[in-house]
Parts: structure tokens; C-alpha cells; sequence
């Protein structure tokens, strides 16, 4: 990526820029001017103030969606939250279709099956467009260690503009892992202070990139206030609010009475303060945050639902979600999307209502997908589309998943029974090798004359030989018809 300075770093081009000033002054996003000068942005960071970004979901933060929203005019873009853990040890790799930068590891579900799904041996955890949206791509990290945290980000860094920390995200695939809104709890919240500092010393000023966190209201005004604080003082250049608690969810109404303070207690340490929650539209957004003296706003299910949202009215506002989808599927297309995630943001571009809206959701490929919205007309489309099929080994007759399934039972079950006899020939070798070696010991310990003439206990000796020992001692010559005697 190339360096670029601050001024041109938080901008967009005109194509795709809303008109709204990033000047920290400026009367469109009316952002209150700071009682202290905000901390200085890196030389590769990107400033948050005066800012309307898309915000960092699961599935609906993937490339093809923020070169979406960057499209309609989002100033920055964060992805998807990836936890540390998947990050380290992947392979880096650029596509030589896509020029596309990509994280790749063998998917963890499937590391151990004998029979692989086709196109599913190894999965993208991550995908940048180091031309289209590195200057303006916040990557978005879960974790709960300041080492792992350091590890993942650094792989990261040197192809977006900053690293951001999830400590909002409720969901128990966050929580349940100690990460996301769990490390705003009391016991935690020092935790969450070590993760920053350590991204700060060691990836922030090592790439020159700014370090944010996203944060979720506490329980009560006064412990939002003291971490917010707390978090402010470890060096990041940004924070964004969730105006809700972590209990609520996307139903709920949001909570704007403590935005303000918040915005303050940033300004005072002068970093920058974007708000979520109930954002609908650029044009609201730019209201909320002259409303409540915060620095700009991050739009979340308005954008998955249509990504025009960033455009103001002035602009034309947003657009019909035809024209939308066609240009969704062209970024999709031309990173080389997977087609189940494509397939979803479908679903969520599209009315249900719609009579394509079925049709799409039971398509197997990208040929079938535009074919389902009508597109297939478009020839150049649609032979890209049959080219990233084949590629993606979707143009084939693939074994459905139940089949799959069976076949990698039959197959663990196979190797089950070959680890069980495995295991017994072992056992029996390993006896037979016991016996081998006693047996020796045996003979090298006993004298060499014939075992008949060895003495032996009497509880060993049977009743003939019994027999025979008192006829000899009775003085029979014949030993045999002695032993008869004794014996009758």
C-alpha cells in the first residue's frame, strides 16, 4: 500500500465520497471543536472525526460488502470480527486473479475428515483489496490476550489503516471464549487496558496505523465513565459507543442519555468518538452526532439491508435494491467471493417478498444466482460468473451433504476398526515378546542335567510319580511294576 498523508488518507474519491467535510470543525457533520488537541494520527492511521462508517459484523463484513458500502460512500470500512487464534499460523498469499491479499488454513471441521467437500480444502479467514479499501479497511481483532492479540494484528497491519478491538459483540461465540463484551466485566476490564497498550506499543507504532476499541454501555453511567477512562489513557486514537447494555439486543431501543459524557471524556484525552446503535442513514448520522458532540457515526443492519444508506439526500439518497444487488454481485465476483456467503448477503438485499428472493436462496452457484435475479442477460456477467464457478468448483455435480456425511462416517468408522486391531496385534506381540522372555530366563537359570531327575515339591508331583519314588524306596528293581504295587 502505498504512504499517503493524513489529509488524503481520510478522504474518498469523488465517485464514491459523500460531500461531508473530515475536517474536525466542519459545519456538515458539525462536530464540536476539542477543548485539547486530539492525539496525533499516525502516519498510515486514518482520522474517526467527522466520519460515517460501516460497522464490523460476522457475514456481512466480508470483502465483497465493504467494497459495497465503500461504493455508496462509507469513509472507512471495519471487517468482520476474526478472533487471534484464527489468524495465527494461516498462510499468507496474494490471488493472481484478484490481486487480492488472503489468509488461508485448512477448515477446523473438516482437518480430520477423510472425504473433503470440493473447494472447501482450505478456507479464507481473511481477504483484503490491498487497491480499493486498504487506505480506508479498520481490522477488527477478537481476543483475550495481549500476546495473541500482538501476534494476529501484526499479520494484518501492514495492508489496512488500523486495528480495532471487539468489546462490545454479546453473542456467546464472543463471550463464551472470554472475548467481546466479556472483557468489559470488573474482572476483565484490566485485561482489556493490557490488550490496548500492548497493540499500541507494539503494532501501532511499529506499522504506524491508530489502535481503536468498540465498547458497549456498563451497567450503570458511573462504570461506563470510569472505563471509558481507563481505555482512553492507553494510547488508541479512537473509540466507538454501542448505545446499549449487554443484555439488550438489536430489538431494543437504543440508550443515547450517556452519549454525551462519553463523547466528552474522549475529547478530553483527545481521541476520537464515534457512536452505534439505531443508525439508519449518513443524514441521521451526521444529526445524532452534532446532537450529542460526538465525532461521527457507524451504521450496522441499515447497511446490511442496503448499503446506499451512506449516500446523503443531497446525493440522491439510497437506491433501489436492484441496483444495489447487481453491484453487489459484481464485487463479488471479482474477489472471488464464496458463494454461501454472497448467497447470504443476497437474502438480506432483497425483499422476501420479491419473487426472486426464493429462487436465489435454493441456487447452487453464481450462474444460478444471477439467472434466479434476471441478470444472465448480461453476457460479460455471466461468463465471468461460469469462470469463478469452475474455479470455486461449483460447475460440477457435487455429493450432497448427506452423502458426504455417510461417506465420512463409513470412513472414521473403517479407521476405527483398524486402530482397534492395530492395537490388539500390538498387545499380542508385545505378550508373545514377554513369554519369549521369560521362557529364556527360565533355561538360562536351570542345571544342565535332564529336568526328569530335577527334585520336585511334593503338592507338584502327580500320584504316579508319587508312586514310583516309594517303590524305589521300597527297594523294587522294576520301577514301573513297583510303582503299580505301591500304588494298589
Amino acid at each position: 500500500m502505498s504512504a499517503t498523508t493524513n489529509a488524503n488518507r481520510g478522504s474518498s474519491s469523488p465517485s464514491t465520497s459523500p460531500t461531508l467535510s473530515h475536517s474536525p470543525t466542519s459545519n456538515a457533520s458539525s462536530a464540536p471543536t476539542p477543548r485539547v488537541p486530539y492525539i496525533p494520527i499516525p502516519r498510515r492511521g486514518v482520522d474517526y472525526r467527522g466520519k460515517i462508517v460501516l460497522a464490523p459484523m460476522v457475514r456481512s463484513g466480508e470483502l465483497p460488502s465493504r467494497l459495497l458500502a465503500l461504493h455508496y460512500g462509507a469513509d472507512l470500512v471495519w471487517g468482520p470480527e476474526t478472533v487471534d487464534r484464527s489468524m495465527i499460523g494461516t498462510n499468507q498469499s496474494t490471488n493472481p486473479r484478484t490481486g487480492c491479499i488472503e489468509w488461508k488454513r485448512c477448515p477446523t471441521a473438516h482437518a480430520h475428515s477423510p472425504v473433503k467437500e470440493d473447494g472447501e480444502k482450505e478456507s479464507v479467514i481473511f481477504r483484503i483489496d490491498p487497491q480499493r479499501e486498504s487506505d480506508r479497511l479498520i481490522f477488527q481483532i477478537g481476543t483475550n490476550s495481549p500476546e495473541r492479540a500482538v501476534a494476529a494484528a501484526d499479520l494484518v497491519a501492514p495492508f489496512c489503516s488500523g486495528i480495532d478491538v471487539n468489546a462490545g459483540c454479546p453473542k456467546p461465540f464472543s463471550t463464551d471464549g472470554g472475548m467481546g463484551a466479556a472483557l468489559l466485566t470488573t474482572e476483565n476490564g484490566d485485561l482489556l487496558v493490557r490488550i490496548l497498550e500492548a497493540l499500541v506499543a507494539e503494532v501501532g507504532k511499529k506499522h504506524e496505523i491508530g489502535i481503536s476499541v468498540k465498547i458497549r454501555l456498563l451497567s450503570t453511567p458511573e462504570e461506563t465513565s470510569t472505563l471509558v477512562n481507563k481505555l482512553c489513557k492507553t494510547g488508541i486514537t479512537g473509540l466507538t459507543i454501542h448505545c446499549r447494555t449487554r443484555p439488550m439486543r438489536p430489538r431494543e431501543r437504543a440508550i443515547r442519555d450517556q452519549l454525551r459524557t462519553i463523547g466528552e471524556i474522549c475529547h478530553a484525552h483527545g481521541v476520537a468518538c464515534l457512536m452505534n446503535g439505531d443508525v439508519a442513514s449518513r443524514d441521521e448520522s451526521v444529526k445524532l452526532a452534532a446532537e450529542y458532540g460526538v465525532d461521527g457515526g457507524m451504521i450496522a443492519t441499515a447497511a446490511e439491508a442496503n448499503s446506499s444508506v451512506f449516500l446523503s439526500e443531497e446525493q440522491g439518497g439510497k437506491k433501489p435494491w436492484r441496483e444495489v444487488v447487481t453491484q453487489y454481485m459484481l464485487f463479488a465476483i471479482s474477489v472471488e467471493n464464496k458463494w454461501g456467503n454472497t448467497k447470504f448477503l443476497l437474502s438480506q438485499l432483497m425483499p422476501g417478498k420479491d419473487p426472486a428472493y426464493l429462487k436465489v436462496c435454493q441456487s447452487k452457484n453464481y450462474v444460478a444466482g444471477l439467472t434466479a435475479l434476471g441478470l444472465d442477460q448480461n453476457n460479460d456477467l455471466l461468463e465471468a460468473s461460469k469462470k469463478l464457478d469452475s474455479i470455486l468448483g461449483l460447475d460440477g455435480p457435487k455429493i450432497p451433504r448427506t452423502e458426504l456425511k455417510k461417506a465420512n462416517k463409513a470412513a472414521n468408522r473403517a479407521k476405527h476398526e483398524a486402530n482397534i486391531a492395530a492395537k490388539k496385534k500390538r498387545q499380542a506381540d508385545e505378550m508373545a515378546a514377554r513369554e519369549a522372555e521369560q521362557t529364556k530366563r527360565g533355561r538360562m537359570s536351570s542345571p544342565t542335567r535332564d529336568q526328569s531327575q530335577e527334585p520336585q515339591s511334593s503338592s507338584a508331583r502327580s500320584p504316579l510319580r508319587k508312586a514310583e519314588i516309594a517303590a524305589e524306596n521300597a527297594g523294587f528293581e522294576g520301577v514301573g511294576q513297583g510303582a503299580l504295587q505301591v500304588a494298589v
